[in-house]
């Protein structure tokens, strides 16, 4: 037994030390495969693809400012509140502009009352006209008469140089009335009595109060949410002062911040997946690039880096990307400003433009929730031009 025992013992270490190699080479075998399926996988799939999680969801912001100055006496909405476009968001304290618009009604009836009596004027110094000359023909007629008789000393001197003078009078009456008449049509120049300059000037006026008042109301000019709310009840504020924002939450974006390096192909129009962090994988929006931006963030930063310093490092710099995103996607799950997302770009698609070279034809925003229907205060001069014009 021992003998057999000691002739056994040699050959276990050669068993083992076989084993072990061939556990080696079974996975470097295994290393190889999986490097050359990465590899494979790599030049096949991960090369047309780029990714960043240095993006984040944008959107506009639009900031809330009266356009006339006053006190606040009512905040209509609070953070978080939806808000419909044309909705007043903030009441002012509308008395001075309740007494300006008054004046500016008073203002327009007494120019419509001056203009007018300057037209019937113009008829009065045409009727002096008429009458300044038929007494320069009475006048002329007299002194005709009498110059002959003056010849055969008929008549006294005295007399003749006195139909002289009377023509001489009668000739300087009508040219006082023709100047009267003609600085008056000067200033009306044969236009209708609301086309005069200071009726239009006075309807200006009323109009500009008229808008003023109205805008002691302010108004969205959007629907969305609001934010940052900084108004309060009683505050006095101008043009100037920021009060609240309406944030859409239908017109959003990501701004995804690839590094330079990954940027070599990518195109306009490429489509992008994008997972936001606040719902997980569990939600893919899908979008496309829709442009490159101009600059990296640290040339627009406020205090962009000295690179010509001597202590220099060089650090890759990232380039936001803009990623439009599907409307519909983002009506069923909702996003917000700031939020954290990872974004992918398919790269297959090479036949984009690299900077955009449309040229847009319509506004890129617009609303008309701020523009004013001058209807009814147009209505309002009409009536009192007709009023104070009989």
């Amino acid at each position: 037994m021992n003998q057999a025992t000691e002739q056994q013992s040699p050959s276990q270490p050669a068993r083992t030390k076989k084993k072990r190699k061939g556990a080696l080479w079974l996975l470097l075998i295994l290393i190889v495969i999986a490097a050359v399926a990465f590899l494979a996988y790599w030049l096949l799939v991960l090369r047309h693809y780029e990714e960043t999680d240095d993006a984040y969801v944008a959107g506009n912001q639009t900031q809330i400012m009266a356009q006339v100055s006053g006190s606040v006496t009512k905040v209509w909405f609070d953070n978080t509140d939806v808000v419909n476009k044309g909705d007043v968001l903030v009441t002012l304290d509308n008395t001075d502009a309740l007494q300006s618009f008054e004046k500016a009604q008073t203002a327009l009836a007494t120019s419509v009352r001056q203009t007018h009596q300057q037209m019937i004027n113009s008829k009065q110094y045409l009727a002096t006209i008429t009458l300044r000359k038929i007494a320069l023909t009475q006048a002329q007629a007299d002194l005709k008469r009498r110059e002959p008789l003056g010849a055969q000393n008929l008549i006294g001197r005295e007399d003749l140089q006195h139909a002289r003078d009377a023509v001489t009078s009668a000739q300087a009456q009508l040219d006082v009335a023709t100047q009267q008449y003609k600085a008056n049509q000067a200033i009306l120049l044969n236009t209708t009595l609301e086309n005069q300059p200071a009726v239009k000037q006075s309807a200006a006026e009323l109009r500009d109060a008229w808008l003023a008042l109205q805008r002691t109301s302010v108004l969205s000019p959007v629907r969305g949410y609001v934010s940052r709310r900084s108004v309060q009840v009683g505050s006095q504020i101008t043009s100037a002062t920021p009060l609240m924002a309406i944030v859409p939450a239908d017109n959003l974006w990501v701004d995804a911040n690839f590094k330079e390096t990954q940027l070599k192909n990518v195109r306009i129009g490429q489509p992008a997946t994008v997972i936001a962090d606040i719902y997980g994988d569990g939600v893919v929006y899908h979008g496309k690039v829709v442009g490159l931006d101009m600059g990296t963030g640290s040339a627009f930063s406020l205090l962009p880096a000295q690179n010509a310093t001597g202590n220099w490092i060089k650090v890759v710099q990232r380039l936001p990307v803009r990623i439009e995103l599907d409307p519909k996607e983002v009506a069923s799950h909702p996003l917000r400003i700031g939020l954290s997302t990872l974004v992918k770009i398919d790269l297959h698609q090479q036949d984009g433009a690299m900077l955009a070279t449309q040229i847009r034809s319509q506004p890129a925003y617009q609303s008309n929730a701020l523009t004013r229907d001058l209807t009814p205060v147009n209505q309002l001069i009409t009536q009192i031009i007709q009023a104070n014009a009989d």
